[in-house]
């Protein structure tokens, strides 16, 4: 049979009458997650919405389904927001990223997180909306996509500090073991509702890489290496009870992926023997839109993990455009030199609304990238059958 190379990474643009309530949410605190009893209509609207969106990836053939993360605000919280025992506000600062001229750029900043109580995964909101997509996805395969668990403890315990004296968990140790088992729990209702692929999108590994000049970890630290081999352990703890569980775990890697501004570069060359060789993932959803991420030969430390699949971000998905098909058929040929074409898939290299307000292009213009992508996936596996 041949196999679909061409794969979303998750997220789609949301159209405007979805918009009105996620614009809402974002100024609002005193609101609980999912939102729902707070605005009249939020509910019904986002519920026709995914119905839509899942009409849409099944007319364009997509095979690998998702809610095209509709049922989210931002890539990462909401996950987080879905945890009993948390608690989100609006900080004075969002995060930081690159403006498209170079300068200095902030989202949203309904980022805050107050730890009140001991965290559960269990009873999940994303296990309604996995629900709500697998019933409507005619057979085809669902990926539910959520914030990876390290970068997630790193946020928590790094740039937050959410324990110690005062707070639920006294030490950075257990509020990590808290976060675990929040994780486990709910990959534990995940499997008994049906799923079997679970997708953990990360955008920190950059900030280990000594060639990334926004990194603040690089910079001094003589404990970096520590600080990676503590966050790879954390993700392949997570990771490794997936797979117990009979989950296909798949990752996603990012540079920022906001209103079509990016957050760090880094290339793949200086994380790789840690970050892709000794991580046990399934399925790789790495970025190579640009320059910023290296020279693709870092793909070598997964040539000899046979079990191993690559799906290369060729494709941008933060421009309105389409892409440069020979720079994509040239790269698509040098990994291929390095990892068998039966293990590589195409993809953007993030997708196309990481957070509610999505990236600078039009919906007609998201569809017209896909189908490019499509094309090219069709036309430079089209000798490939898997047996």
């Amino acid at each position: 049979m041949t196999v679909d190379r061409f794969q979303l990474v998750g997220s789609l643009l949301r159209s405007p009458e979805l918009l009105e309530y996620k614009n809402k949410i974002e100024e609002r605190d005193d609101i609980k997650y999912p939102f729902y009893d707070d605005f009249k209509g939020y509910q019904e609207t986002e519920t026709t919405a995914i119905t839509k969106i899942i009409n849409d990836q099944l007319e364009h053939g997509i095979s690998v389904i998702t809610d095209g993360e509709y049922s989210k605000s931002m890539w990462h919280l909401d996950f987080i927001w879905g945890f009993s025992g948390i608690e989100r506000y609006i900080t004075d600062h969002g995060y930081t990223f690159e403006d498209l001229d170079g300068g200095h750029f902030e989202t949203r900043k309904d980022i805050g997180i107050r730890i009140t109580a001991p965290l559960s995964g269990k009873k999940h909101h994303f296990i309604d909306i996995f629900k709500e997509v697998q019933a409507q996805a005619n057979n085809q395969p669902v990926k539910t996509t959520v914030w990876g668990a390290a970068h997630a403890i790193t946020e928590l315990t790094v740039f937050d500090k959410l324990y110690g004296k005062g707070q639920i968990y006294a030490t950075k140790d257990e509020l990590k073991a808290g976060v675990l088992t929040a994780y486990k729990e709910f990959l534990d209702d995940y499997v008994a509702a049906g799923g079997k692929i679970i997708q953990f999108d990360d955008c920190l590994w950059e900030l280990f890489a000594d060639d990334n000049k926004q990194s603040f970890f690089a910079d001094g630290n003589d404990k970096l290496e520590d600080l990676a081999d503590e966050f790879i352990a954390i993700n392949n703890e997570v990771i490794d009870y997936g797979h117990e569980l009979g989950l296909k775990v798949w990752t996603h890697n990012c540079r920022g992926n906001y209103e079509s501004r990016h957050a760090a570069g880094g290339s793949y060359k200086a994380i790789a023997e840690k970050f892709l060789r000794d991580q046990h993932y399934d399925r790789f959803f790495l970025e190579w839109d640009d320059e910023r991420a290296g020279d693709i030969s870092a793909l070598e430390v997964l040539r000899d993990k046979a079990n191993v699949e690559v799906v290369l971000g060729l494709l941008s998905s933060k421009t309105n455009t389409l892409d440069n098909e020979k720079r994509v058929y040239d790269l698509l040929d040098k990994a291929s030199k390095i990892i068998p074409k039966e293990r590589l898939y195409l993809s953007h290299q993030c997708g196309f609304a990481s957070c509610d307000s999505g990236n600078e292009l039009t919906i007609e213009q998201q569809w017209a990238k896909i189908e490019q992508g499509q094309k090219i996936a069709k036309d430079f596996w089209s000798t490939v059958v898997v047996k």
